[in-house]
């Protein structure tokens, strides 16, 4: 909706600065960008036309000449590679960069090509496009779950897995991520309703991750026979994978990962410089007060969220933030802060997904997941017994989150630290507490406690928090607020709660802190695999 939003009053906003065009132009290359990146924000959409303006793009059909380099300086370097791909494929043609040829091409390719040094630019594999899924060679079984829009079993997923690379490996023997990618996309286009990424009707990311990691594995698994000992490779990228974005430039993917308005470009037409400082001094005075209703604290964010990012990327400390902004660290501050920096109601968001999936989740664990996993059994134990004869939301949600933190095999220790029931801000050691943001829970358990602190950096941030859901959405909410990457050890409960329960589902990129020299999937292969297991856990 907000994308169709912008598209709606785009041409109003870029006609001035581009007065020498033709507004019907205008409109068709505004749309061009709009329609590869909708949810770009109108100050970025118009520095792009301008920059193609710039370039001496006329028309879209001036579109196919442009290259990656010449959008970088305006756009995110992912950005500009869909725009070109998109543009490029529009215009067959061109082609944006030298394509790798599959090692073992079909006999109908072999035959149009040369070995003419310079046709590796021009020449453009289509097996791929050309592809047509054997759905004629599936079981009946699953035909039958197909087309009565019924998700087929794990068993019949994998039949169908199986038959489907072995059709891949008679055109070309060494497809690439790309390759499975393209032909993932079209079968869960085919049958959205049975092989789409869901829980409880929400689609996960774009919806095919995991029939791609399955189709994925199951081409290294046929490959491997046949792979040589030795093998030396090019690294190359096909403009695509976040994980071959070079690491120089990975800590701002992290950063602006799932945001829609990172760092605004301009202040809003009725703010000045000084209109800002005087707003924030009078935000410091309300908080010092404590007089102060969450609905104007929650406009005097809005009206002042440009300085607060500008503070906040140029890398100021949270200690000093504390002081300048302390209504970011209150739910009403945050909360707004939040929506204008990715567009999600945090709070909203999170209670209308816990009504729709917690539930669903805790059977799974009890039923599934437990048999299985000792670690899992013995969260599940120690969670009855602590919680006793409560009963609520705030009490699913705490052994929710403790049951997943088991399942993933992450510490409980990264994300809460206990303190003794009367313990204030300044007596927690704060040498003890975890780098990344953590829930200072005052007592011995989450579902006894009634008095929750929030710590980012090793700094505790907000000392009273009467209840545990504002507890979380503060901590999760931290993470995006003040760019801190999800630390490795808490990287799968984050992230799949981040896209099942806050409803941020970027296709591409990460929030995960990166190790040396370890490549990191836009979508965690263990949240991937969890997801898949819930929508296929049929439940009453």
């Amino acid at each position: 909706m907000k994308g169709d939003q912008k598209n709606a009053s785009m041409p109003d906003v870029l006609c001035d600065s581009l007065d020498d065009m033709e507004q019907s132009e205008i409109q068709k290359i505004s749309s061009a960008i709009t329609v590869v990146l909708p949810d770009l924000p109108l100050a970025v959409l118009s520095a792009v036309v301008d920059t193609l303006k710039t370039l001496g793009a006329k028309t879209t059909d001036d579109l196919q000449y442009i290259t990656e380099g010449d959008l970088l300086p305006v756009l995110k370097p992912i950005q500009a590679r869909r725009l070109v791909v998109s543009w490029v494929q529009n215009n067959p043609g061109m082609c944006p960069s030298p394509v790798s040829v599959c090692s073992s091409p079909s006999p109908a390719s072999a035959t149009t090509s040369t070995s003419s040094p310079g046709d590796s630019f021009t020449f453009q594999p289509n097996w791929v496009d050309k592809f047509q899924i054997p759905w004629q060679k599936l079981p009946e079984e699953l035909l039958q779950n197909l087309k009565r829009q019924k998700r087929p079993s794990p068993r019949l997923r994998r039949e169908m897995i199986r038959i489907v690379v072995s059709e891949i490996m008679k055109v070309c023997n060494n497809p690439s991520k790309h390759n499975t990618t393209e032909i993932g996309k079209k079968m869960v286009a085919e049958y959205p309703k049975s092989l789409q990424d869901v829980i409880e009707g929400d689609v996960i990311g774009p919806g095919y991750h995991s029939l791609v990691k399955q189709l994925q594995a199951r081409v290294e698994n046929v490959k491997r026979p046949n792979r040589p000992k030795i093998k030396k490779r090019k690294t190359t990228s096909d403009g695509s994978d976040t994980e071959e974005i070079p690491a120089e430039q990975k800590a701002s993917v992290q950063d602006t990962y799932g945001c829609v308005n990172w760092e605004p470009k301009f202040l809003p037409l009725s703010e000045t410089v000084e209109s800002q400082q005087e707003k924030k001094e009078n935000m410091k005075r309300m908080f010092e007060d404590m007089n102060y209703n969450k609905d104007d604290v929650k406009k005097l964010v809005q009206s002042t969220y440009y300085t607060q990012r500008k503070d906040i990327n140029k890398g100021t400390s949270i200690k000093q933030l504390c002081q300048e902004w302390p209504f970011l660290f209150k739910e009403a501050g945050m909360a707004a802060h939040f929506q204008e920096l990715t567009g999600v109601s945090i709070m909203e968001c999170f209670f209308a997904n816990v009504d729709k999936k917690c539930q669903r989740l805790l059977k799974f664990f009890q039923n599934v997941a437990a048999p299985k996993h000792k670690q899992v059994l013995n969260a599940l134990i120690k969670c009855q017994s602590e919680r006793g004869q409560l009963s609520g939301s705030p009490e699913d949600i705490i052994q929710m989150v403790l049951l997943l933190l088991a399942f993933f095999g992450e510490e409980e220790e990264n994300l809460f630290h206990y303190v003794d029931q009367t313990c204030l801000a300044q007596e927690v050691q704060k040498k003890k507490l975890p780098a990344s943001p953590c829930i200072i829970v005052c007592g011995s358990s989450c579902f006894t406690a009634v008095t929750f602190m929030l710590a980012v950096d090793q700094e505790v941030v907000n000392n009273h928090i009467t209840s545990f859901i504002p507890a979380f959405c503060l901590l999760f909410g931290s993470y995006y607020c003040f760019n801190i990457h999800y630390p490795v050890e808490l990287r799968s409960t984050l992230e799949f709660l981040q896209r099942c329960f806050f409803s941020i589902n970027p296709e591409r990129g990460t929030k995960v802190q990166g190790k040396k020299n370890k490549k990191l999937l836009p979508v965690n292969p263990r949240v991937l695999t969890l997801i898949a297991d819930l929508a296929d856990y049929e439940w009453t």
